[in-house]
């Protein structure tokens, strides 16, 4: 095992302790400063199931808008279905029978 790390590591590691000794002096102060700081306001779980639920509803209606709009703009016919691709509306080509 090697006592010292070559140049360019050792000069690595110094940053690396400096930050974090930084970093530690840093949290420190700032629980110092802010002691409920820690404590959280609200659950996550419930904040999470309101930002997913106006996301839900943000997409319907961008859904919608772009469906009217092609449908106003367009003689194809389209649907709203998830993509793979972030598409909001996919065209429907219709099926003809062989003859």
């Amino acid at each position: 095992m090697a006592a010292n790390p070559p140049g360019p590591d050792k000069n690595r590691a110094a940053i690396l302790a400096e930050l974090n000794k930084e970093k530690r002096r840093l949290i420190q102060s700032q629980s110092m400063n802010n002691p409920g700081a820690s404590i959280p306001l609200s659950r996550p779980a419930v904040n999470k199931e309101f930002r997913d639920q106006a996301e839900q509803q943000h997409i319907a209606a961008q859904q919608k808008a772009a469906l009217q709009h092609a449908h106003a703009h367009s003689s194809g016919f389209f649907i709203t279905q998830d993509s793979s691709f972030g598409n909001l509306i996919l065209p429907v080509l219709p099926r003809l029978d062989p003859e």
